[in-house]
């Protein structure tokens, strides 16, 4: 999935273009814009709009404690 993705890892503060480079394990998660398609949406964009916040909360998860 694309989009503009802010980690703070490290004390460093990197970004992503990429969801599937983000890495397993980090220290906190920044900033979540995933790029949306543009209108009209075919059933392939619905399918992956519907997968927005199930991503969102799986990086929460990531985010060491």
């Amino acid at each position: 999935m694309k989009g503009k993705f802010k980690i703070l890892n490290g004390g460093n503060v990197i970004e992503y273009d990429d969801y599937n480079d983000i890495p397993v394990i980090f220290d906190n998660l920044i900033s979540f814009k995933p790029y949306w398609p543009e209108p009209p949406h075919t059933e392939e964009d619905h399918a992956l709009i519907e997968t927005f916040n199930d991503k969102l909360k799986e990086l929460m998860k990531r985010e060491k404690k």
